[in-house]
């Protein structure tokens, strides 16, 4: 029996969660990281790509996230809100 990483989805035994600490750390950080659904709006709506990028580094430099975590995030809740 098998079962999946719960960040990166790979197979794994299944006496484990995550396949590695650095999966583990992200899930976790992943969590913790709140985007207000403005925000999202704002850099989807009215910013150009790079303004979405400059945008994104930003508010993950402001909230000490890492920006790929912070990126991925508001692509969920892009998903999820619109």
């Amino acid at each position: 029996m098998t079962n999946n990483c719960q960040y990166c989805s790979k197979k794994i035994p299944i006496s484990k969660v995550f396949c590695s600490n650095d999966c583990k750390e992200s899930y976790f950080q992943k969590i913790v990281i709140s985007v207000p659904k403005p925000f999202v709006k704002k850099i989807y709506f009215f910013c150009s790509e790079e303004e979405r990028e400059l945008e994104i580094k930003t508010f993950a430099q402001r909230h000490n996230w890492h920006e790929k975590l912070v990126t991925e995030k508001i692509e969920e809740l892009f998903q999820e809100y619109f």
